[in-house]
Protein backbone atom coordinates (compact mmCIF):
# COMPACT_ATOMS: atom_id res chain seq x y z
CA UNK A 1 0.00 0.00 0.00
CA UNK A 2 1.40 3.29 -1.40
CA UNK A 3 0.63 6.12 1.28
CA UNK A 4 0.08 9.57 -0.03
CA UNK A 5 0.75 13.21 2.06
CA UNK A 6 -2.88 15.04 2.42
CA UNK A 7 -0.79 17.93 2.00
CA UNK A 8 -1.27 20.29 -1.14
CA UNK A 9 1.59 19.26 -3.86
CA UNK A 10 4.46 21.76 -3.85
CA UNK A 11 5.24 23.33 -7.42
CA UNK A 12 7.96 21.01 -9.26
CA UNK A 13 11.69 22.09 -8.92
CA UNK A 14 12.75 24.62 -11.59
CA UNK A 15 16.36 24.21 -13.28
CA UNK A 16 17.54 26.87 -11.42
CA UNK A 17 20.17 28.08 -8.69
CA UNK A 18 18.53 27.72 -5.33
CA UNK A 19 19.58 31.08 -4.47
CA UNK A 20 17.13 32.62 -6.36
CA UNK A 21 14.45 30.52 -3.87
CA UNK A 22 16.36 31.88 -1.36
CA UNK A 23 16.64 35.21 -1.99
CA UNK A 24 14.93 36.53 -5.49
CA UNK A 25 11.67 35.80 -4.26
CA UNK A 26 8.41 38.26 -5.34
CA UNK A 27 7.52 38.52 -1.77
CA UNK A 28 10.87 39.26 -0.14
CA UNK A 29 10.87 42.64 -2.12
CA UNK A 30 8.95 44.16 0.63
CA UNK A 31 11.20 43.50 2.99
CA UNK A 32 12.75 45.74 5.44
CA UNK A 33 16.26 45.40 6.63
CA UNK A 34 16.59 43.84 9.84
CA UNK A 35 18.82 42.14 12.16
CA UNK A 36 19.60 38.81 10.56
CA UNK A 37 22.75 36.69 13.18
CA UNK A 38 23.66 37.69 16.65
CA UNK A 39 26.16 35.93 18.43
CA UNK A 40 25.33 34.88 21.49
CA UNK A 41 28.58 34.98 23.00
CA UNK A 42 29.59 38.48 21.79
CA UNK A 43 26.50 40.18 21.28
CA UNK A 44 27.94 41.29 17.52
CA UNK A 45 25.21 41.60 15.04
CA UNK A 46 24.73 41.44 11.42
CA UNK A 47 22.07 42.70 9.39
CA UNK A 48 19.98 40.89 6.67
CA UNK A 49 21.48 43.63 3.71
CA UNK A 50 24.88 43.21 5.19
CA UNK A 51 24.47 39.37 4.81
CA UNK A 52 23.72 39.86 1.62
CA UNK A 53 26.06 41.71 0.59
CA UNK A 54 28.53 39.80 2.16
CA UNK A 55 27.57 36.67 0.62
CA UNK A 56 27.77 38.44 -3.04
CA UNK A 57 31.32 39.41 -2.33
CA UNK A 58 32.59 36.30 -0.60
CA UNK A 59 31.18 34.49 -3.54
CA UNK A 60 33.38 36.83 -5.72
CA UNK A 61 36.01 35.79 -3.41
CA UNK A 62 35.94 31.98 -4.25
CA UNK A 63 34.60 31.97 -8.00
CA UNK A 64 36.50 35.11 -9.66
CA UNK A 65 39.09 34.91 -11.55
CA UNK A 66 43.16 34.27 -10.23
CA UNK A 67 43.95 37.24 -12.39
CA UNK A 68 42.27 39.66 -10.10
CA UNK A 69 43.20 37.70 -6.71
CA UNK A 70 40.54 35.23 -6.47
CA UNK A 71 40.15 31.54 -5.97
CA UNK A 72 39.03 30.68 -9.54
CA UNK A 73 36.79 28.05 -8.25
CA UNK A 74 34.46 26.48 -10.33
CA UNK A 75 32.47 23.10 -10.54
CA UNK A 76 33.94 22.46 -14.06
CA UNK A 77 37.32 21.89 -12.20
CA UNK A 78 36.08 19.31 -10.14
CA UNK A 79 36.54 22.05 -6.95
CA UNK A 80 34.95 21.32 -3.87
CA UNK A 81 34.96 23.56 -0.61
CA UNK A 82 35.04 21.58 2.71
CA UNK A 83 33.90 23.58 5.30
CA UNK A 84 34.40 22.77 9.56
CA UNK A 85 33.63 25.19 11.65
CA UNK A 86 31.75 26.55 14.65
CA UNK A 87 27.79 28.09 14.14
CA UNK A 88 28.17 31.16 13.35
CA UNK A 89 26.92 34.12 10.68
CA UNK A 90 30.11 33.61 8.22
CA UNK A 91 28.98 29.50 8.61
CA UNK A 92 25.43 30.89 7.11
CA UNK A 93 27.40 33.07 4.37
CA UNK A 94 30.54 30.33 3.25
CA UNK A 95 27.52 28.12 2.49
CA UNK A 96 25.56 30.36 0.63
CA UNK A 97 28.43 31.75 -1.35
CA UNK A 98 29.01 28.28 -2.45
CA UNK A 99 25.34 27.77 -3.64
CA UNK A 100 26.00 31.20 -5.88
CA UNK A 101 28.68 30.01 -7.43
CA UNK A 102 27.61 26.03 -7.90
CA UNK A 103 30.83 24.85 -6.51
CA UNK A 104 29.53 21.85 -3.92
CA UNK A 105 30.59 22.06 -0.37
CA UNK A 106 30.72 19.66 2.12
CA UNK A 107 29.90 19.82 5.61
CA UNK A 108 32.94 18.58 8.10
CA UNK A 109 31.56 18.17 11.61
CA UNK A 110 33.49 20.13 14.13
CA UNK A 111 33.31 17.26 16.34
CA UNK A 112 35.27 14.87 13.63
CA UNK A 113 38.27 13.05 15.23
CA UNK A 114 41.59 12.45 13.17
CA UNK A 115 39.99 9.28 12.20
CA UNK A 116 36.88 10.72 11.05
CA UNK A 117 38.74 13.62 9.82
CA UNK A 118 40.39 11.87 7.57
CA UNK A 119 37.47 9.07 5.98
CA UNK A 120 35.27 12.76 5.44
CA UNK A 121 38.22 14.62 3.25
CA UNK A 122 38.93 11.17 1.63
CA UNK A 123 35.86 10.56 0.59
CA UNK A 124 34.54 13.48 -0.27
CA UNK A 125 37.27 14.99 -2.53
CA UNK A 126 37.14 18.68 -1.14
CA UNK A 127 39.71 20.80 -2.96
CA UNK A 128 39.40 23.67 -0.69
CA UNK A 129 39.02 23.54 3.30
CA UNK A 130 37.83 26.52 5.35
CA UNK A 131 38.41 25.33 8.92
CA UNK A 132 38.31 27.77 12.13
CA UNK A 133 41.68 28.57 13.62
CA UNK A 134 40.97 26.52 16.76
CA UNK A 135 40.43 23.42 14.80
CA UNK A 136 44.26 23.65 13.07
CA UNK A 137 45.99 21.77 14.81
CA UNK A 138 43.66 18.56 14.05
CA UNK A 139 43.72 19.18 10.40
CA UNK A 140 46.61 20.03 9.64
CA UNK A 141 48.80 16.72 10.18
CA UNK A 142 45.48 14.94 8.88
CA UNK A 143 45.66 16.83 5.57
CA UNK A 144 49.87 16.33 5.81
CA UNK A 145 48.79 12.51 6.10
CA UNK A 146 46.20 12.21 3.32
CA UNK A 147 48.69 14.80 0.49
CA UNK A 148 46.36 17.35 0.88
CA UNK A 149 47.88 21.00 -0.64
CA UNK A 150 48.01 22.79 2.70
CA UNK A 151 47.95 25.89 0.82
CA UNK A 152 44.49 25.36 0.27
CA UNK A 153 43.46 25.52 3.96
CA UNK A 154 41.78 28.96 4.83
CA UNK A 155 40.12 29.99 7.98
CA UNK A 156 36.93 30.26 8.78
CA UNK A 157 36.58 32.00 12.30
CA UNK A 158 39.95 33.10 13.98
CA UNK A 159 43.25 33.80 12.86
CA UNK A 160 46.07 31.90 11.61
CA UNK A 161 49.33 33.33 10.82
CA UNK A 162 50.24 32.82 7.09
CA UNK A 163 46.48 31.98 6.15
CA UNK A 164 43.75 34.01 4.61
CA UNK A 165 40.26 34.11 6.26
CA UNK A 166 36.60 34.56 5.24
CA UNK A 167 36.82 38.16 6.19
CA UNK A 168 40.09 38.72 4.27
CA UNK A 169 38.74 36.93 1.06
CA UNK A 170 35.65 39.58 1.60
CA UNK A 171 38.00 42.74 2.09
CA UNK A 172 39.97 42.00 -0.99
CA UNK A 173 37.35 42.24 -3.20
CA UNK A 174 35.62 45.32 -1.19
CA UNK A 175 39.03 46.85 -1.77
CA UNK A 176 39.53 46.02 -5.26
CA UNK A 177 36.21 47.00 -5.78
CA UNK A 178 35.79 43.73 -7.67
CA UNK A 179 32.15 43.60 -9.63
CA UNK A 180 30.51 40.75 -8.23
CA UNK A 181 30.16 37.58 -10.55
CA UNK A 182 26.77 36.72 -10.54
CA UNK A 183 24.48 34.25 -10.02
CA UNK A 184 25.70 31.08 -12.17
CA UNK A 185 23.40 28.78 -13.53
CA UNK A 186 22.50 25.30 -12.00
CA UNK A 187 19.89 22.29 -12.94
CA UNK A 188 17.65 20.91 -10.35
CA UNK A 189 20.00 17.86 -10.52
CA UNK A 190 23.09 20.19 -9.80
CA UNK A 191 24.83 19.24 -6.96
CA UNK A 192 24.62 21.75 -4.04
CA UNK A 193 26.41 19.77 -1.38
CA UNK A 194 27.77 16.67 0.79
CA UNK A 195 26.32 16.08 4.40
CA UNK A 196 27.83 13.04 6.16
CA UNK A 197 25.08 10.56 7.65
CA UNK A 198 25.13 9.29 11.11
CA UNK A 199 26.93 6.59 10.34
CA UNK A 200 25.77 4.34 12.94
CA UNK A 201 26.37 1.08 10.96
CA UNK A 202 30.15 1.35 9.09
CA UNK A 203 31.56 4.41 8.22
CA UNK A 204 29.85 7.95 7.52
CA UNK A 205 28.53 8.15 3.84
CA UNK A 206 28.00 11.60 2.32
CA UNK A 207 24.77 11.92 1.01
CA UNK A 208 24.45 14.34 -1.93
CA UNK A 209 22.08 16.91 -2.15
CA UNK A 210 20.98 18.81 -5.20
CA UNK A 211 19.48 22.34 -5.81
CA UNK A 212 16.10 20.50 -7.16
CA UNK A 213 16.32 19.01 -3.30
CA UNK A 214 16.55 22.65 -1.59
CA UNK A 215 13.88 23.97 -3.89
CA UNK A 216 11.85 21.50 -3.36
CA UNK A 217 12.21 21.35 0.35
CA UNK A 218 11.56 25.00 0.79
CA UNK A 219 8.81 24.56 -1.20
CA UNK A 220 7.24 21.60 1.28
CA UNK A 221 8.12 24.08 4.65
CA UNK A 222 6.08 26.85 2.47
CA UNK A 223 3.00 24.63 1.63
CA UNK A 224 3.01 23.67 5.38
CA UNK A 225 3.29 27.28 6.55
CA UNK A 226 0.26 28.20 4.47
CA UNK A 227 -1.70 25.47 5.15
CA UNK A 228 -1.49 26.40 8.97
CA UNK A 229 -1.96 29.86 8.23
CA UNK A 230 -5.48 29.01 7.04
CA UNK A 231 -6.86 28.08 10.49
CA UNK A 232 -4.09 30.18 12.88
CA UNK A 233 -3.43 33.92 12.73
CA UNK A 234 -0.26 33.95 15.07
CA UNK A 235 0.18 36.91 17.37
CA UNK A 236 3.21 39.50 16.69
CA UNK A 237 6.56 38.15 18.22
CA UNK A 238 7.20 40.01 21.34
CA UNK A 239 10.44 41.17 20.10
CA UNK A 240 12.19 44.73 19.70
CA UNK A 241 11.68 44.60 15.84
CA UNK A 242 8.61 42.18 15.99
CA UNK A 243 9.68 39.24 14.01
CA UNK A 244 10.42 35.86 14.79
CA UNK A 245 13.84 35.04 16.74
CA UNK A 246 15.23 31.80 17.08
CA UNK A 247 17.99 29.70 19.37
CA UNK A 248 19.94 28.67 16.80
CA UNK A 249 22.48 25.77 18.77
CA UNK A 250 21.90 22.99 16.68
CA UNK A 251 25.24 22.31 14.34
CA UNK A 252 25.12 23.71 10.99
CA UNK A 253 27.21 20.73 9.38
CA UNK A 254 23.96 18.91 10.63
CA UNK A 255 21.01 18.57 8.65
CA UNK A 256 18.56 19.71 10.69
CA UNK A 257 20.54 22.79 12.25
CA UNK A 258 21.85 23.62 8.48
CA UNK A 259 18.30 23.60 7.60
CA UNK A 260 16.67 25.63 9.93
CA UNK A 261 19.37 28.34 10.38
CA UNK A 262 20.42 28.13 6.46
CA UNK A 263 17.85 27.53 4.50
CA UNK A 264 13.95 27.70 5.75
CA UNK A 265 15.71 30.42 7.76
CA UNK A 266 14.74 33.06 4.61
CA UNK A 267 11.25 32.02 4.35
CA UNK A 268 10.31 35.35 6.65
CA UNK A 269 12.08 37.92 8.03
CA UNK A 270 13.92 36.12 11.42
CA UNK A 271 16.49 36.74 13.69
CA UNK A 272 18.75 33.62 14.77
CA UNK A 273 21.15 34.44 17.78
CA UNK A 274 23.86 31.83 17.81
CA UNK A 275 25.46 29.64 20.19
CA UNK A 276 28.66 27.93 18.55
CA UNK A 277 28.26 24.61 20.68
CA UNK A 278 25.45 24.18 23.33
CA UNK A 279 25.61 25.35 26.92
CA UNK A 280 22.40 25.14 28.70
CA UNK A 281 23.36 28.52 31.19
CA UNK A 282 23.49 30.39 27.94
CA UNK A 283 21.13 28.81 26.43
CA UNK A 284 18.76 29.92 29.50
CA UNK A 285 19.85 33.75 29.86
CA UNK A 286 19.64 33.86 25.89
CA UNK A 287 16.11 33.08 26.29
CA UNK A 288 14.41 36.21 28.09
CA UNK A 289 17.34 38.33 27.31
CA UNK A 290 16.47 37.90 23.10
CA UNK A 291 13.02 37.17 24.03
CA UNK A 292 13.41 33.96 21.99
CA UNK A 293 10.45 32.91 19.90
CA UNK A 294 11.12 29.85 18.56
CA UNK A 295 13.48 26.44 19.23
CA UNK A 296 14.01 23.79 17.43
CA UNK A 297 14.84 21.10 20.10
CA UNK A 298 16.26 17.24 20.11
CA UNK A 299 15.43 14.91 22.59
CA UNK A 300 18.66 14.82 24.87
CA UNK A 301 18.13 18.38 24.91
CA UNK A 302 14.84 18.35 25.86
CA UNK A 303 16.08 15.85 28.57
CA UNK A 304 18.19 18.09 29.95
CA UNK A 305 16.12 21.42 30.04
CA UNK A 306 13.20 19.36 31.96
CA UNK A 307 15.77 18.02 34.29
CA UNK A 308 17.61 21.38 34.77
CA UNK A 309 17.29 23.75 38.30
CA UNK A 310 17.04 27.11 36.13
CA UNK A 311 14.49 25.42 33.76
CA UNK A 312 11.64 26.39 35.85
CA UNK A 313 13.09 29.78 37.26
CA UNK A 314 13.61 31.04 33.37
CA UNK A 315 11.03 33.28 31.80
CA UNK A 316 9.94 31.64 28.55
CA UNK A 317 6.79 33.84 28.17
CA UNK A 318 8.42 34.85 24.93
CA UNK A 319 8.31 31.31 23.49
CA UNK A 320 5.47 31.13 20.91
CA UNK A 321 6.80 27.65 19.06
CA UNK A 322 9.25 24.50 19.93
CA UNK A 323 9.68 21.29 16.95
CA UNK A 324 11.69 18.39 18.11
CA UNK A 325 13.23 16.01 15.77
CA UNK A 326 17.03 13.73 14.73
CA UNK A 327 15.48 11.22 17.67
CA UNK A 328 12.44 9.73 18.85
CA UNK A 329 10.85 11.71 21.81
CA UNK A 330 9.14 10.05 24.87
CA UNK A 331 5.63 11.68 25.13
CA UNK A 332 6.81 11.94 28.76
CA UNK A 333 9.52 13.90 27.95
CA UNK A 334 7.44 16.50 25.39
CA UNK A 335 4.59 16.77 28.64
CA UNK A 336 6.90 17.84 30.86
CA UNK A 337 8.49 20.31 28.84
CA UNK A 338 4.59 21.38 27.80
CA UNK A 339 4.59 21.94 31.76
CA UNK A 340 7.17 24.98 31.24
CA UNK A 341 6.86 26.91 28.38
CA UNK A 342 3.49 28.77 27.92
CA UNK A 343 0.40 26.83 27.40
CA UNK A 344 -0.37 29.22 24.02
CA UNK A 345 3.14 27.89 22.08
CA UNK A 346 3.14 25.30 20.14
CA UNK A 347 5.03 22.33 20.08
CA UNK A 348 5.66 19.64 17.33
CA UNK A 349 7.64 17.13 16.23
CA UNK A 350 8.51 15.21 13.07
CA UNK A 351 10.97 12.70 11.51
CA UNK A 352 13.80 13.37 9.08
CA UNK A 353 17.17 12.77 8.03
CA UNK A 354 19.79 13.61 5.66
CA UNK A 355 18.79 11.31 2.50
CA UNK A 356 14.91 13.19 2.88
CA UNK A 357 16.89 16.79 1.95
CA UNK A 358 15.61 17.23 5.94
CA UNK A 359 12.17 15.84 6.58
CA UNK A 360 9.56 13.25 5.11
CA UNK A 361 6.73 13.56 8.16
CA UNK A 362 5.84 16.32 10.58
CA UNK A 363 3.19 16.58 13.18
CA UNK A 364 0.14 18.64 11.70
CA UNK A 365 -1.08 22.22 13.27
CA UNK A 366 -4.33 21.27 14.98
CA UNK A 367 -7.91 21.72 12.49
CA UNK A 368 -5.78 22.05 9.49
CA UNK A 369 -7.01 20.44 6.20
CA UNK A 370 -10.92 21.41 7.12
CA UNK A 371 -10.39 19.77 10.38
CA UNK A 372 -8.97 16.53 9.47
CA UNK A 373 -5.53 16.10 11.16
CA UNK A 374 -4.32 16.74 14.77
CA UNK A 375 -1.28 16.05 16.31
CA UNK A 376 -1.31 12.61 18.03
CA UNK A 377 0.83 12.33 21.03
CA UNK A 378 3.64 9.77 20.46
CA UNK A 379 2.98 10.05 16.80
CA UNK A 380 5.73 11.48 14.39
CA UNK A 381 3.11 13.07 12.33
CA UNK A 382 1.66 13.20 8.85
CA UNK A 383 3.74 12.77 5.61
CA UNK A 384 4.94 16.10 4.60
CA UNK A 385 3.50 17.96 1.18
CA UNK A 386 4.91 15.72 -1.73
CA UNK A 387 5.80 12.71 0.05
CA UNK A 388 4.72 9.30 -0.94
CA UNK A 389 5.68 6.48 1.32
CA UNK A 390 5.35 2.38 1.75
CA UNK A 391 5.59 0.45 5.00
CA UNK A 392 7.34 -3.14 4.04
CA UNK A 393 7.67 -6.36 6.66
CA UNK A 394 10.33 -8.37 6.87
CA UNK A 395 9.41 -10.58 4.20
CA UNK A 396 9.32 -7.90 1.30
CA UNK A 397 5.15 -7.65 2.20
CA UNK A 398 3.59 -3.84 2.70
CA UNK A 399 2.52 -4.19 5.69
CA UNK A 400 -1.22 -4.00 7.07
CA UNK A 401 -2.28 -0.94 9.17
CA UNK A 402 -0.86 -0.57 12.14
CA UNK A 403 1.74 -3.64 11.32
CA UNK A 404 5.45 -2.52 11.75
CA UNK A 405 7.58 -2.45 9.36
CA UNK A 406 10.49 -0.43 7.62
CA UNK A 407 9.76 2.53 6.35
CA UNK A 408 10.06 3.31 2.39
CA UNK A 409 9.54 6.90 0.73
CA UNK A 410 9.79 8.71 -2.30
CA UNK A 411 9.80 12.69 -3.70
CA UNK A 412 11.33 15.21 -5.31
CA UNK A 413 13.09 16.17 -1.43
CA UNK A 414 14.96 12.62 -1.39
CA UNK A 415 18.74 12.72 -2.37
CA UNK A 416 20.77 11.76 -5.21
CA UNK A 417 21.83 9.45 -3.73
CA UNK A 418 25.35 8.42 -1.55
CA UNK A 419 29.02 9.91 -3.66
CA UNK A 420 31.49 7.42 -4.84
CA UNK A 421 28.87 4.44 -3.22
CA UNK A 422 27.63 2.08 -5.78
CA UNK A 423 27.08 -0.49 -3.66
CA UNK A 424 25.18 1.71 -0.81
CA UNK A 425 22.94 3.61 -3.64
CA UNK A 426 21.93 -0.28 -5.23
CA UNK A 427 20.44 -1.18 -1.58
CA UNK A 428 18.59 2.31 -0.40
CA UNK A 429 18.04 3.80 -3.71
CA UNK A 430 15.75 1.49 -5.91
CA UNK A 431 13.17 1.78 -8.45
CA UNK A 432 12.59 5.35 -6.64
CA UNK A 433 12.34 4.60 -3.29
CA UNK A 434 14.62 5.36 -0.28
CA UNK A 435 14.68 2.34 2.08
CA UNK A 436 15.23 4.12 5.13
CA UNK A 437 16.12 1.48 7.77
CA UNK A 438 13.91 2.92 10.16
CA UNK A 439 10.82 0.81 11.54
CA UNK A 440 7.47 2.68 11.59
CA UNK A 441 3.87 1.93 11.27
CA UNK A 442 0.77 3.61 9.85
CA UNK A 443 -2.77 4.21 11.95
CA UNK A 444 -5.91 4.20 10.06
CA UNK A 445 -5.77 8.18 10.04
CA UNK A 446 -2.67 8.21 8.55
CA UNK A 447 -0.46 8.93 11.52
CA UNK A 448 3.47 7.50 11.59
CA UNK A 449 4.58 5.75 14.76
CA UNK A 450 8.08 5.31 15.17
CA UNK A 451 8.81 2.06 16.51
CA UNK A 452 11.11 2.44 19.52
CA UNK A 453 10.13 -0.92 21.42
CA UNK A 454 11.43 -4.27 22.60
CA UNK A 455 8.71 -7.66 22.76
CA UNK A 456 9.30 -9.06 26.04
CA UNK A 457 7.53 -12.29 27.25
CA UNK A 458 4.83 -11.32 24.30
CA UNK A 459 4.89 -7.73 25.59
CA UNK A 460 6.04 -4.19 24.18
CA UNK A 461 8.48 -2.45 26.66
CA UNK A 462 9.44 0.90 25.68
CA UNK A 463 13.33 1.46 26.41
CA UNK A 464 12.80 5.30 27.41
CA UNK A 465 10.02 4.48 30.22
CA UNK A 466 12.98 2.24 31.76
CA UNK A 467 15.38 5.30 31.51
CA UNK A 468 13.14 7.87 32.60
CA UNK A 469 12.14 5.65 35.72
CA UNK A 470 15.71 5.56 36.56
CA UNK A 471 16.84 8.76 35.87
CA UNK A 472 13.94 9.21 38.16
CA UNK A 473 14.92 7.39 41.34
CA UNK A 474 15.12 9.59 44.08
CA UNK A 475 19.10 9.44 45.14
CA UNK A 476 20.14 10.71 41.86
CA UNK A 477 22.55 7.74 41.58
CA UNK A 478 23.08 9.10 37.59
CA UNK A 479 23.43 11.87 35.41
CA UNK A 480 22.67 9.42 32.10
CA UNK A 481 21.49 6.58 31.23
CA UNK A 482 20.43 4.45 27.57
CA UNK A 483 18.60 1.11 27.71
CA UNK A 484 18.50 -0.98 24.83
CA UNK A 485 17.48 -4.84 23.75
CA UNK A 486 20.53 -7.40 24.00
CA UNK A 487 20.25 -11.28 23.95
CA UNK A 488 19.38 -13.21 27.02
CA UNK A 489 15.48 -13.51 26.00
CA UNK A 490 13.69 -17.22 25.85
CA UNK A 491 14.00 -17.38 22.35
CA UNK A 492 16.97 -16.94 19.96
CA UNK A 493 15.17 -13.61 18.34
CA UNK A 494 14.01 -11.90 22.40
CA UNK A 495 15.84 -9.40 23.42
CA UNK A 496 15.86 -8.11 27.41
CA UNK A 497 16.74 -4.89 28.76
CA UNK A 498 20.18 -3.44 29.60
CA UNK A 499 21.14 -0.27 30.83
CA UNK A 500 24.38 1.78 30.27
CA UNK A 501 24.81 4.04 33.09
CA UNK A 502 26.88 7.79 33.96
CA UNK A 503 27.21 7.59 37.39
CA UNK A 504 26.76 10.89 39.34
CA UNK A 505 28.88 12.23 42.19
CA UNK A 506 26.56 10.55 44.85
CA UNK A 507 26.62 7.29 42.74
CA UNK A 508 30.10 7.05 42.69
CA UNK A 509 30.37 8.29 46.81
CA UNK A 510 28.05 4.85 46.78
CA UNK A 511 29.77 2.40 44.99
CA UNK A 512 29.62 0.55 41.72
CA UNK A 513 27.96 -2.32 43.36
CA UNK A 514 25.71 -0.68 45.92
CA UNK A 515 24.59 2.04 42.97
CA UNK A 516 23.55 -1.29 40.67
CA UNK A 517 21.23 -2.98 43.64
CA UNK A 518 19.55 0.42 44.34
CA UNK A 519 19.00 0.76 40.94
CA UNK A 520 17.77 -2.57 40.21
CA UNK A 521 15.63 -2.80 43.11
CA UNK A 522 13.92 0.89 42.46
CA UNK A 523 13.39 -0.36 39.03
CA UNK A 524 11.66 -3.74 40.65
CA UNK A 525 9.45 -1.81 43.20
CA UNK A 526 8.22 0.58 39.97
CA UNK A 527 7.95 -1.12 36.82
CA UNK A 528 5.91 -4.01 36.12
CA UNK A 529 8.30 -7.26 36.12
CA UNK A 530 8.91 -7.81 32.55
CA UNK A 531 10.12 -4.68 32.31
CA UNK A 532 12.59 -5.37 34.83
CA UNK A 533 16.51 -4.64 33.42
CA UNK A 534 17.19 -7.98 32.72
CA UNK A 535 19.97 -7.93 30.63
CA UNK A 536 22.26 -5.98 33.44
CA UNK A 537 23.85 -2.75 34.23
CA UNK A 538 27.18 -1.84 32.62
CA UNK A 539 28.28 1.61 34.12
CA UNK A 540 30.18 3.82 31.33
CA UNK A 541 32.07 6.95 31.56
CA UNK A 542 29.37 8.16 28.70
CA UNK A 543 26.56 7.59 26.83
CA UNK A 544 27.59 7.70 22.68
CA UNK A 545 25.84 10.32 20.87
CA UNK A 546 25.82 11.73 17.72
CA UNK A 547 26.38 15.36 17.43
CA UNK A 548 22.52 16.12 17.54
CA UNK A 549 22.70 14.28 20.53
CA UNK A 550 21.24 11.19 18.89
CA UNK A 551 21.68 7.87 21.31
CA UNK A 552 23.71 5.82 19.00
CA UNK A 553 22.51 2.30 20.95
CA UNK A 554 23.88 0.07 18.00
CA UNK A 555 27.19 0.96 19.53
CA UNK A 556 26.88 -0.47 23.08
CA UNK A 557 24.69 -3.03 21.79
CA UNK A 558 27.07 -4.22 19.61
CA UNK A 559 30.14 -4.35 22.18
CA UNK A 560 28.06 -6.35 24.38
CA UNK A 561 26.87 -8.67 22.15
CA UNK A 562 31.14 -9.36 20.84
CA UNK A 563 32.14 -9.72 24.02
CA UNK A 564 29.37 -11.96 25.03
CA UNK A 565 30.01 -13.98 21.76
CA UNK A 566 33.88 -13.84 22.73
CA UNK A 567 33.09 -15.14 25.94
CA UNK A 568 31.58 -17.88 24.88
CA UNK A 569 33.91 -19.00 22.32
CA UNK A 570 36.74 -18.91 25.41
CA UNK A 571 34.53 -21.41 27.42
CA UNK A 572 34.82 -24.27 24.63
Amino acid sequence: MIYKSPYPEPPPAQDMNAHYAFFKRPDQAQWPDFTLHIDAFTGEKRTYRDFLGRVNDLATALGGSLSDGCLGLSPDKGDKIGIMMGNCSDYVTLIHASLTTTVPFALISSYSTAFELKHALTLSQVTRLFVDAKYLPLVIPVAREIGFDLNRIFVGTGKASGRRSIDDLVNHVRTKSLPFIGVKPAKKSTLAYLVFSSGTSGLPKAVMISHGNLIYSLSQAAVVGMTTLAVYTPPPPPTPEGIQTVLAFLPLHHTYGLHTYSFRAFLSPSTFVFMRQWDIDVALTAIPKYKITAIALIPSIVHQLVHHPRTAKTDWSSVMSLGSGAAYLPPELASKLSKVIPKTANFSEGYGMSEATIAAITQPYPGILGGKYFPVPGSTGILLPGVSARIITDDGNDAALNEPGELWIKSDNVALGYYNNEKANKESFVDGWFHTGDKFRVDEKGNFWAKDTLKVSGAQVSPVEIEDCLLANPEKLIIDVTVAGVSGGRTSDEKVPRAWIVLSGSGKKLGTKETIKALDKWIQGSLSKYKWVRGGFEIVDQIPKSPTGKVLRRVLVDKFEKEVSETARAKL
